[in-house]
């Protein structure tokens, strides 16, 4: 079944933010991982949240997703991401 990660990411040092965009595309391939949304306009329809920017990662499972969220690899770059941005990301289950 697969998942998803979703981030809304508020990005406070734009020169690191797109070090940590360019890692992170080789990190996720070893694990089945791919770009869905990655920013753009967005609308909300219902409720308040107002992200800042989006991004959705699909992964072929939850353990895919999970496996390359404590890699190493992820690690380095997360660490990067951590200090140019703030945010929320959830790991969701999906329906087949």
């Amino acid at each position: 079944m697969p998942a998803y990660v979703i981030a809304d990411v508020d990005v406070h040092d734009l020169e690191a933010y797109r070090e940590y965009a360019a890692l992170v595309p080789a990190t996720l391939e070893p694990h089945g991982g791919r770009f869905l949304v990655r920013g753009g306009s967005w609308e909300a329809l219902e409720g308040d949240w107002r992200p800042r920017r989006v991004v959705v990662l699909e992964f072929p499972s939850v353990e895919h997703a999970r496996s390359w969220y404590e890699s190493e690899a992820y690690a380095a770059a997360m660490a990067i991401r951590q200090r140019a941005s703030t945010g929320n990301l959830v790991l969701v289950e999906g329906t087949a």
